[in-house]
């Protein structure tokens, strides 16, 4: 192919170097126009704008208008993106703006289910903070309003889109661990999970808008603001949503004035008898945030930054004396003594996952929107995948209060 063809052997090779990139990346890559992404933003607290932040990383995507009830998110927005932005306390005045392409819902969670209605009406896709909903019946109710609008929604699930979790579930599948049975997740912090409120609030206006995380009114707690994930990559391993669950919460450490325990822990049943084990605790941080995958042939680490595959032995070592003779101590005839060997921690190295550099995974799935928004590609974290986690985690917040069992109920078939 020469400049007959139109491209020279430079501009080919380049061509060439890109050809496992995306096409938007591509066109980046070779000066071609890409065409933009203005962002509309319902919700402009701690993550709406750590969301901003990776968006405003893709050429041609820009925020257009930012919706939330608290002033002073203005500036904090308006230094972020480094211009003036139009700010408003309705959504109703944002979502009939015409200027818009796309739309970020990063609102708190009791907020979720009225802002994705009213914004699928708009038909612009949309990125939602997960969980989808906050209390069960709204799970379903926005999924039948999101596939009845037709449009493109994708849940802010941004470890499905981390490389090492796509390469971990690729191995997984293949069959690297044998069958994967149990997942034990953690989430735990040294913290007490609050932020800052300005000194003079008489009546906790600020304290429960701010905080919103700690009340239950407004929150799902831990095993949502932090399980969610873990909930969902558990349904990513084990293609299903979880039927039941049971758990156990307590205000253990902060008493405060919060609602919501400080730690939690849960137990999600999948068939035929896989579980999912969630624990996060907010007064020590020795487990971090890591979610362990457990076959009959290996195991797998998965970080917020990276995974290790680790591998059962062929054979385990024998619990007896290596002689496997009867013991004499002190007069006493005993049997064959008892051998660790075989019930020790492994110690030693895994196989660690080779991917890519390092990305925020939120900049990953953000990306991955855009391009989607571009018509490039399918979303893969989808309304299905949503409802998976988001039920699951309003059935769950209440269910580790009561400290009963509690059923999960399946999506039910659109008609």
């Amino acid at each position: 192919m020469g400049r007959e063809a139109g491209m020279d052997r430079r501009t080919f090779a380049k061509v060439a170097s890109l050809s496992a990139l995306s096409s938007s990346a591509v066109a980046r890559a070779l000066g071609t126009a890409v065409k933009p992404v203005r962002l509309g933003v319902i919700g402009a607290g701690s993550r709406g704008q750590e969301v901003m932040r990776q968006f405003l990383h893709m050429p041609g995507v820009s925020v257009r208008a930012v919706c939330d009830v608290y002033p002073p998110r203005r500036q904090e927005v308006n230094r972020l993106v480094d211009a003036e932005v139009p700010f408003v306390p309705r959504y109703e005045d944002l979502l009939s703006r015409t200027d818009l392409d796309a739309l970020l819902i990063a609102s708190p969670l009791a907020f979720h289910t009225e802002h994705l209605i009213a914004a699928s009406k708009t038909g612009l896709p949309i990125y939602g903070e997960k969980a989808m909903a906050f209390q069960p019946a709204e799970c379903q109710q926005v999924v039948d309003q999101l596939v009845q609008s037709k449009i493109l929604y994708q849940v802010g699930h941004q470890y499905r889109y981390a490389s090492w979790a796509q390469e971990s579930f690729r191995r997984i599948k293949a069959g690297h661990i044998g069958r994967p049975t149990h997942i034990y997740a953690y989430w735990h912090r040294n913290g007490d999970w609050r932020r800052p409120v300005p000194a003079h609030d008489p009546d906790g206006r600020l304290e429960h808008l701010i905080n919103w995380r700690l009340y239950r009114e407004s929150s799902g707690g831990l095993v949502t603001e932090l399980g969610s994930h873990h909930i969902d990559m558990a349904n990513w391993i084990f293609g299903e949503i979880p039927s039941s669950v049971v758990g156990t919460s307590s205000i253990c450490r902060y008493h405060d004035g919060r609602t919501v325990g400080d730690n939690t822990i849960a137990t999600f049943n999948y068939t035929p008898g896989r579980k999912l084990f969630f624990s996060s605790i907010t007064d020590n941080a020795k487990n971090g945030n890591e979610l362990w995958v457990y076959g009959d042939e290996g195991s797998v680490q998965i970080t917020m930054e990276d995974a290790t595959f680790y591998y059962e032995k062929n054979s385990q070592s024998p619990a007896v004396a290596p002689s496997g003779k009867t013991v004499v101590q002190n007069g006493i005839v005993t049997g064959a003594s008892y051998s660790t060997r075989g019930e020790m921690p492994y110690r030693g190295e895994g196989e660690r996952i080779l991917t890519k550099d390092y990305e925020d995974p939120t900049l990953t799935a953000v990306r991955s929107f855009v391009e989607a928004v571009h018509g490039e590609h399918p979303v893969e974290a989808d309304v299905y995948v949503g409802y998976g986690s988001a039920i699951a985690c309003a059935v769950a917040k209440d269910a580790v209060l009561t400290e009963e069992k509690a059923s999960i109920p399946p999506l039910r078939q659109q008609t």
